[in-house]
């Protein structure tokens, strides 16, 4: 169940996420989620989009530098202690959170994060195996079977 997430790098300057985000939203995507980083030259605007493929086409048009990448989109019940119970399976197992970010929740005593790991494939594999609860790109309001 991983999912397809664009990364979008944008100048440090005023203006760049209001041109790019009003880009997508006048195509009629829906950002489901997002993470912005960083430098004092350029930020790394991380998203999941409704529509992956059309989301990649509008920012080629607007030459911006992205690549789409896997990450993997995690619920958690929203009590102290459970993230941690998470990252330990997966510290046990050597593998390495790249980077993480939060995605808002439904009010339903859970929380979802979503995850990039030095190797995805295996982090799928022992959340899996320890039941933990993936989501897939329906349960998000993205588009399923996506192309890039």
């Amino acid at each position: 169940m991983k999912l397809k997430q664009i990364s979008i790098f944008l100048e440090n300057s005023p203006g760049r996420l209001y041109d790019t985000t009003n880009a997508l939203a006048t195509a009629g995507l829906n950002l489901r989620s997002l993470c912005i980083a960083d430098t004092s030259a350029f930020g790394v605007l991380r998203i999941l989009i409704s529509d992956v493929n059309l989301a990649r086409h509008i920012v080629m048009e607007k030459h911006l530098p992205a690549r789409v990448e896997e990450v993997l989109a995690i619920e958690l019940d929203d009590i102290p202690g459970s993230l941690a119970q998470v990252l330990k399976l997966l510290m046990e197992a050597k593998i390495n959170v790249d980077y993480m970010y939060a995605l808002a929740g439904g009010g339903n005593g859970k929380a979802v994060m979503i995850f990039h790991f030095n190797d995805n494939d295996r982090a799928l594999e022992i959340l899996q195996h320890a039941g933990i609860r993936l989501l897939d790109a329906a349960s998000l309001g993205m588009l399923e079977n996506q192309q890039t």
